[in-house]
């Protein structure tokens, strides 16, 4: 279940905040996000009075929980052990989750196939579809899902997420 939470910016009216710093000028949309189905979120903004001075949230951004989707639009429960391995000199890394008896294989027979792993936040969508079952007496019983990173800006934006899903999922980082 998807939670939102609102951070609004306020300005005194006689100085407007400034469109480009912040994304989408106003109209808020990720791409593949399952806000209003993928369209623009419009928020009005909303005047406030204080002491005799006027000041307008001029944006409001809804932010959704980070999740991890096998099945577009299903949301997995099971929260994953995650391994990163980065090379010497920083180009390039892989994030492999290991997800035990993960709530996906509930689901699947119900909703369709497993399509990929889709790593969703408000910035957008990271996906792979580098994903396999692990089986144990003809039983599926894991899920190992790995995530490329061919350079220091795909890095940098998995490292977003990965702190935004650990402040979400109380998760920590551990150095081997």
């Amino acid at each position: 279940m998807a939670a939102l939470h609102s951070l609004g910016f306020f300005s005194p009216i006689c100085s407007s905040p400034n469109l480009s710093s912040y994304p989408g000028g106003g109209i808020l949309s990720s791409p593949g996000s399952f806000l209003n189905g993928g369209q623009p979120l419009r928020i009005p903004p909303t005047i406030y009075k204080k002491n005799r001075v006027i000041y307008t949230s001029g944006y409001t951004i809804m932010m959704a929980k980070p999740t991890i989707q096998f099945i577009k639009g299903v949301d997995e429960q099971t929260v994953p052990d995650v391994k990163l391995t980065k090379s010497r000199d920083g180009t390039n890394g892989v994030a492999i989750f290991t997800f035990s008896e993960p709530s996906v294989f509930d689901k699947s027979s119900v909703l369709g196939d497993i399509t990929g792993f889709y790593m969703i936040d408000d910035e957008g969508v990271l996906e792979s579809v580098d994903v396999s079952a692990k089986y144990v007496n003809g039983k599926p019983a894991a899920i190992e899902a790995k995530y490329i990173m061919r350079n220091p800006k795909a890095w940098d934006r998995f490292m977003r997420f990965m702190e935004r899903y650990a402040d979400a999922n109380g998760l920590s980082f551990v150095k081997k």
